[in-house]
């Protein structure tokens, strides 16, 4: 597979263990291992190890999909989160219309329950008999009374 091992004072080493020999065969495919040498020159020491686990992350991508590599994997989870986001929205706004449905319909029970429950009352609950003749009041029958001409 590879031609040559890495000894002690391999700048490798550290950074892919033996156990780790397939993260490096894909580094090694995808960069060649003097580029890679290469950029974790450049790199501070303390930031090599995270380098080194980008490298494989990226090669290991780029060799899944060579055109886009993990760019792609990133832009199909940010679409995911885009649909999630939208059917998040729909749910809340169904949620809010059957919440109305609800208060509708809870409005219009305690409305029927209010009037079957009402005593019923007549128009003439109110009336009086004056002289002998019933009085009704114009509120009671929801007009005003008819004046007549004083000639009749």
């Amino acid at each position: 597979m590879l031609r040559r091992r890495c000894n002690d004072d391999c700048l490798l080493a550290p950074y892919f263990p033996l156990e780790e020999v397939e993260s490096f065969a894909v580094v090694h495919k995808v960069y060649g291992a003097s580029n890679v040498i290469k950029m974790l020159q450049v790199v501070e020491e303390r930031n090599r190890e995270d380098a080194v686990k980008s490298m494989v992350y990226e090669a290991r991508g780029r060799l899944r999909d060579p055109v886009h590599a993990s760019a792609g994997t990133v832009f199909h989870l940010q679409k995911h989160v885009h649909d999630l986001l939208e059917q998040l929205e729909l749910t809340r706004a169904s949620i809010l219309e059957s919440k109305g449905q609800i208060n509708q319909l809870l409005s219009s029970q305690k409305d029927v329950q209010y009037h079957d429950h009402q005593p019923k009352s007549t128009i003439f609950e109110n009336a009086a008999i004056e002289n002998g003749d019933i009085v009704l009041d114009d509120t009671i029958l929801g007009n005003n009374l008819i004046e007549f001409p004083a000639e009749c």
